[in-house]
C-alpha cells in the first residue's frame, strides 16, 4: 500500500549536516534526555496522530499560491506582489476527514535551505505543473530537490480549465523524471486541478490525507514543545516575529524558548488567520512574539525550563559556532573515501551543470559506465547554464559536490559555496572530469588484501610447560619467521590453524625475528596442539589499492 501512494520508506534523508548543526542538535537531545526520563510504554501511549505538513513546489507562475488560496477560501493571492509568492507562509486547513498544514515557499531553494540546516519539516510535496506550459526548468529542480529529501510527491496538474490542454502530455514529460502515474504502472499520484474554479481540489486533499495516513504521522503533545522556524522578520512595532511550526509537544503563552543563538519568552501567539491563541499543538504553524532576535529559516526551536537555562544554551551555541565557523568542512572528492570508511557516505552525490544538454548526456553516460558496485554514483540534479545558489543548497543538503562542465558561476555563488562548505569543480575537458571521478571512486573502494610469505619453520620438538603454555621447538627452513606476524599451521598438507605468532625466542631470549637455518622456540596465541612435523608459515597481509577496470 505504501508503494502505491509513492512512499518508498519511512526514513527522511537529509544528507549530512554541518558540524554546528550536529553539535547543537546533540545538545538539545542531551537536554531533552535530562528533562524527560525514559518511559517506553507510557510514551508510546501518549503519541497522537498529527496533520501532514505539505510543501507546494513548482515553476514560477504555475499557480502554487492560487491553489492554496482556493483551498483556504481566502484572498491571499492579491496581496502578493506580481501574483508571485514573495515569502514563506504556513497555513493549517481543517477538513471533515482531518487537517493539513501547507507551507507555501517562494521556491524550492527555501525548502532545501532548511534541509541544509538540518530541519526536516515537510512530509509531502505537492508538485504544481501548469497544464498549458508543462515541465519547466524549475519543475525539474523541484523534483530533484524533493527526491533528494526522500519526500513523497503528489503531482497537481493545474489550469485544467483552460482550452486545448493535454494532461497526458504532462504525465509523459514527468515520467521521464521518474514520476510515473499509477495508471501506467507507477507509484505517483496525479490529480487534475484548477486553482480558479476549484475543480479537483477535493480529490487533491483526499490524496494528501491518504498519503499522510500511510505515513503514520504521530507526535507527543505532552512533551516540551519543539519545532522549526519557518521564517522570521523584524516588525516595526512588534519587534522580532518568528513563524514557528510546532512538531512535538504543545507551545503555550509564557514559555521560555531557544531558537539558534537567540532566546525569548512567548508573549503572544497568532495563528495563520490572524487570531490570538493560547497554545499550539503538533503540526500547528503560529507567529510568536517575544524573541530577542531573528534567526534563519530552518533553525531549531525548543522550549526550556527557565531564562537562565536559555541563556546558557545560547552561550554554548555561540561558542560552538566560533569554533566551527573558523574552518567550515568541505566535502571534497579527496575526502569522500574517508567518510565512506566511517559509514557516513554510501554514495557519491553529484549536482551536474553543463553548457549543453548533449554534454550532460555524454557525462552522464560516461559516469554510469564506471564499473563499481560498492560505491553508488548519484547525479541528484543536472541542468544547463551557470552554477546557481539552488545548486549549492541542494549539494549542501545532500552532502554532495557540484561539478560543472564549460560553465561559469552565477553572482555570489562562490561566496555561498564557501559558507555552505560545498566544493565546486569546473572542467573544460570531459576526460579530466571523468578521470577525477574515477580516482575518487577508487579511493572509496575497499583495498584488496594480499598475503606476503615471510618464511617457514619446521616443528622438531614440542615442549609442554602446562596445559595452556606449549612451545614448539623449530628450525627455520625458509626465509624468516617474525614475532607478531600472522601464521598458518600446516599438517599433512592441510591448514589446521590460523593465528598470530606471539612468542619467539632464541636460547630463552626473546627476539624479533629468526632467519633461515636457525633454531628457535615459537608460541602461538590460542594454540597448543603442536605436533612434530608441523609446518609454521609466517606471513603478513598487505592492503593493495584497487583500480577500476
Amino acid at each position: 500500500m505504501c508503494e502505491k501512494v509513492g512512499i518508498k520508506d519511512k526514513k527522511s534523508l537529509s544528507g549530512l549536516k554541518d558540524e554546528e548543526t550536529i553539535k547543537i542538535e546533540d545538545y538539545f537531545k542531551e537536554l531533552e534526555e535530562k528533562k524527560t526520563p525514559p518511559k517506553p510504554e507510557k510514551e508510546k501511549e501518549t503519541l497522537q496522530k498529527r496533520a501532514p505538513v505539505v510543501t507546494i513546489m513548482g515553476h514560477v507562475d504555475h499557480g502554487k499560491t492560487t491553489i492554496l488560496d482556493a483551498i483556504r477560501k481566502s484572498r491571499i493571492t492579491a496581496q502578493e506582489y506580481g501574483q508571485i509568492t514573495q515569502k514563506i507562509g504556513a497555513y493549517k486547513v481543517f477538513l471533515p476527514q482531518g487537517s493539513i498544514v501547507f507551507i507555501d515557499t517562494p521556491g524550492h531553494e527555501a525548502f532545501t535551505a532548511m534541509r541544509a540546516r538540518g530541519a526536516k519539516v515537510t512530509d509531502i510535496v505537492v508538485l504544481v505543473v501548469a497544464a498549458d506550459e508543462g515541465v519547466k526548468p524549475q519543475t525539474i529542480e523541484a523534483i530533484n530537490h524533493a527526491k533528494s529529501a526522500n519526500v513523497p510527491i503528489i503531482v497537481a496538474i493545474n489550469k485544467i480549465d483552460k482550452p486545448n490542454i493535454n494532461p497526458e502530455k504532462i504525465k509523459k514529460e514527468l515520467s521521464e523524471y521518474g514520476l510515473i502515474p499509477e495508471e501506467w504502472g507507477g507509484d505517483t499520484i496525479y490529480v487534475n486541478v484548477s486553482g480558479l474554479t476549484g475543480q479537483g481540489l477535493d480529490e487533491l486533499l483526499e490524496m494528501i490525507l491518504l498519503v499522510g495516513e500511510m505515513m503514520e504521522l504521530k507526535a507527543d503533545p505532552h512533551k516540551p514543545a519543539r519545532g522549526t522556524v519557518i521564517e522570521s522578520q523584524l516588525h516595526k512595532s512588534k519587534g522580532p516575529v518568528l513563524t514557528i511550526l510546532v512538531q512535538e509537544g504543545t507551545l503555550k503563552i509564557g514559555q521560555v524558548f531557544v531558537a539558534g543563538e537567540t532566546w525569548g519568552k512567548v508573549r503572544a501567539m497568532i495563528d495563520d488567520w490572524g487570531k490570538k491563541v493560547e497554545k499550539a499543538e503538533p503540526s500547528t504553524p503560529v507567529e510568536i512574539l517575544g524573541s530577542n532576535g531573528v534567526v534563519p529559516p530552518g533553525t531549531k526551536f525548543e522550549v526550556v525550563s527557565s531564562e537562565k537555562e536559555a541563556k546558557q544554551i545560547c552561550e554554548r551555541i555561540k561558542e560552538e559556532k566560533k569554533k566551527t565557523s573558523a574552518s567550515v568542512k568541505k566535502l571534497t572528492l579527496e575526502d569522500l573515501y574517508k567518510e565512506l570508511k566511517k559509514g557516513q557516505v554510501k554514495e557519491l552525490r553529484i549536482v551536474l551543470k553543463a553548457d549543453y544538454i548533449g554534454s550532460i548526456e555524454a557525462i552522464r553516460n560516461a559516469i554510469e559506465n564506471i564499473p563499481t558496485e560498492e560505491v553508488k554514483i548519484s547525479i541528484i540534479h543536472s541542468g544547463t547554464g551557470p552554477v546557481t545558489e539552488s545548486d549549492i543548497l541542494l549539494a549542501s543538503a545532500s552532502n554532495g559536490i557540484v561539478i560543472g562542465f564549460n560553465v561559469s558561476l552565477a553572482p555570489k555563488v562562490d561566496e555561498i559555496a564557501k559558507r555552505e562548505g560545498v566544493e565546486i569543480k569546473i572542467y573544460r575537458v570531459i576526460y579530466d572530469l571523468i578521470d577525477e571521478i574515477r580516482k575518487a571512486i577508487e579511493g572509496m573502494l575497499e583495498p584488496e588484501e594480499k598475503e606476503t610469505m615471510l618464511g617457514q619453520a619446521l616443528v622438531k620438538k614440542v615442549f609442554k610447560f602446562s596445559r595452556n603454555f606449549v612451545v614448539a621447538g623449530c628450525l627455520v627452513v625458509d626465509g624468516k619467521v617474525v614475532r607478531d606476524s600472522k601464521v598458518k599451521i600446516i599438517r599433512d598438507g592441510n591448514i589446521i590453524f590460523e593465528g598470530v605468532l606471539t612468542s619467539l625466542k632464541r636460547f630463552k631470549e626473546p627476539v624479533k625475528e629468526v632467519p633461515a637455518n636457525t633454531e628457535c622456540g615459537i608460541g602461538i596465541e590460542n594454540f597448543t596442539d603442536f605436533k612434530e612435523g608441523d609446518i609454521i608459515q609466517s606471513y603478513t597481509v598487505v592492503k593493495v589499492p584497487r583500480r577500476l577496470k
